[in-house]
């Protein structure tokens, strides 16, 4: 465990020790009805949050400590890396955005102020790239680390999954600035070391993937991913734990198609009503469908005004899928076209288009490697409710580029086939990202290097979320009765309960207790209510779930004894009075 850090401002914040009948806890015995999963029914029923209304939370204090604890390890971890902590304004110009090309990447999921040309930013690489601007002018001001923790906002259509997709959220995002590639990688490695130890020290079981950068851009980025059942991302490991890799940009090894030279003639017959790969195959009377070829059209929208947009035509065998998330990152903007658009582009409806008689002969045409040269296949005419057969690739199909565009799936054997791949979900609880010189190029940062040579600023970018790491903990440790905390986000480490409190030596003794433990530094959560019985106090203990649970009654007091149970295993163990406070750092120690 890292020593506190006494040069920040912040590091004594939520540290004080409690009185349950002062501190606002509302536990909850029922399920909140829009509550689906463990993380989100758990801090609504533990007392940590409540919704103000979709995907907007209030952070009760409860809440707030254990937010606040994971922002001192974030903290400090990021100035353990030469970081300088900033805190910039939500609020952000249109301009700024416009510049970078974000307003328009990011459409509907930002923010937007009406009655004003602002936004509110969902990440700040603009404004913090446009303090750098004026400010490090000169290769001897680098390399910079700046970084900030503070509330983000993002326009999340379906807001769901309690903290793990909000529409307001607290967000660590830290920025380097470097003069050259080498340097970001010094930086980017860095950053990853930060990463690691904050989610060790957060108590997270994670894993590390490659992933796609998104509307963030750059050249290489990685996620730090939580298994769980809740996440929201679907990721490929290997069985060895080898690879490991987002679904979206995740590559495997799978034979191709091989080809049969046998130079059939191209030829077309009707399928009526036939719309999808399976009518297909069930018409034709097959099981094998790596010979159709799947057909799907994609639209490149023109950012330049008066030039036409393209148009990519993507196709994989039968039995695999397109991978838009791949697409994107070759064509950059790419969209699904919409069903009103393929007659136009294509001459045909979906079902009936392929790579062979398409309408828009400037169409690019991109295929997976998996069908590379492939001979003998089957795909559609381009002509409603009909296909051609012995399409060939090499012979039929022009221009064919071939790139890999298909989403890997379940038992496939990993790129150096020595472990078979699984399918899993995770959660995201951080990303880092080698962007380049996009957002410095776009607003003009540059730096003179010891010749005088004027060059561009060279990013990265690194984001942590602070309520994802919460509720990615509490999705890996809880169970029927509630959250088990442990480690250095736990609320408190004791939870000291009074018994029988109208019995006045009972509660002297738990008084003074509690006294002693603060005195010794011990954080502590004292339930001294009078009005709840010893089960409702109980249900509640293990519903918060602070790793240890101290018990002062007047059986164990006249044995001169307390009781202990260690809530992530259920034992109790009965220590005595005098032994208990020596005693209780190596009760705490592994917790």
């Amino acid at each position: 465990m890292k020593g506190k850090n006494t040069n920040s401002i912040f590091a004594d914040y939520g540290l004080q020790n409690m009185k349950f009948s002062e501190y606002f806890i509302p536990t909850l015995k029922e399920v909140p009805s829009d509550a689906v999963i463990p993380s989100h029914i758990l801090m609504i029923r533990s007392g940590m949050i409540r919704q103000l209304t979709a995907g907007v939370y209030s952070y009760l204090p409860l809440g707030l400590r254990v937010f606040k604890k994971i922002e001192n390890i974030v903290r400090e971890e990021m100035n353990a890396i030469g970081g300088n902590e900033f805190y910039l304004p939500a609020l952000s110009p249109n301009e700024l955005w416009a510049e970078t090309g974000r307003l328009e990447d990011y459409g509907d999921d930002i923010f937007r102020i009406k009655n004003r040309e602002l936004v509110l930013a969902p990440t700040h690489e603009e404004v913090f790239t446009s303090i750098a601007k004026p400010n490090l002018i000169s290769y001897k001001n680098l390399p910079q680390v700046w970084y900030q923790i503070q509330t983000k906002f993002r326009n999340e259509p379906r807001p769901r999954g309690g903290m793990l997709r909000a529409r307001q959220f607290t967000m660590k995002d830290a920025y380097s600035f470097d003069a050259d590639w080498e340097g970001l990688d010094t930086s980017y490695k860095d950053q990853g070391k930060a990463y690691r130890n904050i989610f060790t020290r957060s108590g997270l079981k994670f894993f590390v993937v490659s992933a796609f950068s998104g509307a963030m851009g750059g050249s290489e980025s990685e996620e730090f991913m939580v298994e769980a059942e809740a996440g929201e991302d679907s990721v490929a490991i290997s069985e060895d734990g080898s690879f490991a890799s987002n679904i979206e940009v995740a590559k495997s090894y799978i034979d191709k198609v091989q080809r049969k030279n046998s130079n059939l003639p191209i030829e077309e017959f009707p399928t009526p009503n036939v719309k999808t790969i399976d009518e297909l195959a069930e018409f034709l009377g097959i099981t094998d469908k790596s010979r159709l070829a799947k057909s799907r059209l994609f639209v490149v929208p023109s950012k330049t005004e008066g030039k036409k947009d393209e148009y990519v035509l993507a196709l994989v065998c039968g039995d695999d899928e397109v991978s838009e998330t791949k697409l994107f990152n070759l064509f950059n903007g790419i969209r699904p076209a919409h069903p009103e658009e393929l007659m136009e582009i294509a001459g045909a409806d979906a079902g009936s288009i392929g790579p062979v008689n398409f309408k828009n002969k400037d169409v690019i045409i991109v295929v997976d490697y998996r069908l590379q040269d492939a001979d003998e296949l089957i795909s559609g005419a381009c002509k409603n409710d009909f296909h051609f057969k012995n399409i060939d690739f090499k012979r039929d199909v022009p221009r064919v580029r071939y790139e890999d565009i298909r989403t890997v799936k379940e038992g496939e054997l990993t790129p150096d086939k020595k472990s078979k791949i699984r399918i899993t979900k995770a959660i995201e609880v951080g990303h880092i990202f080698k962007l380049g010189s996009r957002y410095a190029e776009a607003l003009g940062a540059k730096y003179l290097d010891e010749n005088g040579k004027e060059n561009v600023l060279v990013m990265g970018s690194y984001g942590i979320g602070i309520e994802r790491i919460a509720a990615a903990y509490i999705e890996q440790n809880h169970d029927k009765d509630g959250i088990i905390w442990g480690g250095e986000i736990s609320p408190f480490k004791i939870h000291l309960i009074c018994v029988n409190p109208k019995i006045e030596n009972v509660k002297n003794s738990a008084d003074d207790f509690y006294k002693e433990l603060i005195n010794k530094g011990f954080e502590v959560l004292y339930d001294d209510r009078e009005d709840m019985s010893p089960g409702v106090k109980f249900k509640d203990a293990d519903l918060i779930g602070i790793p240890l649970q101290m018990v002062i009654s007047e059986k164990n007091l006249k044995n001169s004894e307390i009781e202990l149970k260690f809530r992530r295993t259920g034992e109790r163990t009965r220590v005595g009075l005098s032994d208990i406070i020596n005693s209780l750092p190596n009760y705490l120690e592994n917790l």
